[in-house]
């Protein structure tokens, strides 16, 4: 399945709809479909408040296919250079009203996928993520 989207904070709402659909479609279970619409909440979040460089629309292409074992997600956009599996670690150790706002969307799409991987292709980000079924 490829749904495209554009730059823009509603369509995250539409996406989520669609993966739903897609994951009810397949028998899939609601704790793999709410991962899979987290880990996209906040992938497309990420890409949509601080991935481009200037104010235009944006298409932003969503894959989401079935392999044996199971789903496959890939987010592509024309954004600037990103790679999110090169971001640090969040300290988790202080208090919480210490700690800087922000920073913890990556640290939980690697942790509630299964695989992730990253790829730069001709001027476009592309993030590859599997979960488990």
């Amino acid at each position: 399945m490829k749904i495209v989207v554009k730059n823009k904070v509603s369509e995250i709402e539409r996406l989520s709809r669609v993966v739903a659909d897609f994951c009810a479609e397949h028998g899939l279970s609601a704790e793999v479909e709410a991962d899979v619409n987290l880990a996209l909440d906040e992938v497309l979040a990420n890409v949509i408040l601080h991935g481009f460089q200037d104010s235009a629309e944006h298409e932003i292409i969503v894959r989401v296919w079935l392999e044996p074992g199971c789903v496959g997600v890939e987010v592509e956009d024309d954004g600037r250079h990103f790679n999110p599996l090169d971001a640090p670690e969040p300290d988790l150790t202080g208090p919480i009203e210490d700690r800087p706002i922000g920073g913890l969307g990556i640290y939980l799409v690697k942790n509630i996928m299964d695989e992730l991987d990253y790829q730069r292709r001709e001027g476009r980000n592309c993030l590859f993520m599997k979960k488990r079924v």
